[in-house]
């Protein structure tokens, strides 16, 4: 098993905040906190001198934001970026920034321990880092970000869209065309007129008694291929072999 371990840089203007980063932290060994930060200036030191393999980064500080920061630095140069805030209005923002991730506080242990293992999975990978965004949902708990690579395919259900990983689903209340319009570029595709799908959950395409296609993916769901769009579909997924 991998011992290898990641340096991460905590930035938050509040004592309190920082000292949670760190107990959440403590049960996941293979993180190593570096430094800490009250504002966006000493971010941006930071990140020059301790070289973190992770920030843990508060939206609003003092003087410079967290968007701010990223801004300056760009975010081809920045490690990567987990966004934890008291606000989740700001989630889509920051995917549009290609943080990681976004925590909410309170943070529970659980999913705070979701997002650890996306780190261990990205910064252990030899690729480089697929950061391809998220779909931020409400649910009566509260906020929940979806990251598109989790999501199996997406049906349409009247003004929302029904988002499904693997046997969980969540509805967005967005239509299906918008929506497709927006995740194009990442790997979806129509199935049907009420049905997207993400090319790499596929795992065959087989023909029904009466002609019919389906695409069964990884999770064992079955979505129809109509067939107007077998051809579209079919040369998508030529594209991913």
């Amino acid at each position: 098993m991998s011992t290898t371990q990641f340096s991460v840089l905590i930035a938050d203007d509040e004592p309190a905040a920082r000292r949670g980063v760190r107990q959440l932290l403590a049960a996941h060994p293979r993180f190593v906190v570096v430094g800490e930060c009250r504002d966006g200036a000493e971010v941006l030191t930071s990140l020059d001198t301790l070289h973190p393999d992770v920030v843990f980064l508060d939206v609003q500080m003092p003087g410079m934001d967290g968007f701010e920061v990223i801004r300056r630095r760009t975010p081809e140069r920045m490690p990567m970026v987990v966004f934890l805030t008291a606000y989740d209005q700001f989630a889509i923002k920051a995917f549009e920034a290609q943080a990681l991730d976004y925590l909410v506080k309170p943070v529970s242990e659980e999913r705070f321990a979701a997002t650890a293992a996306r780190l261990v999975r990205q910064l252990g990978s030899s690729a480089p880092a697929a950061r391809s965004g998220a779909l931020v949902v409400t649910t009566a708990r509260g906020t929940v970000v979806v990251p598109l690579e989790e999501v199996d395919w997406i049906e349409a259900a009247d003004n929302y869209a029904r988002i499904w990983t693997g046997a969980r689903s969540y509805l967005l209340r967005e239509s299906l065309q918008v929506l497709e319009d927006r995740i194009h570029d990442s790997g979806f595709v129509r199935a049907h007129r009420k049905a997207l799908v993400r090319l790499s959950a596929v795992r065959r395409l087989i023909t029904r008694r009466d002609g019919d296609w389906v695409a069964v993916l990884a999770s064992g769901a079955r979505v129809p291929v109509s067939r107007r769009r077998r051809s579209a579909f079919a040369a998508a997924i030529r594209t991913m072999a």
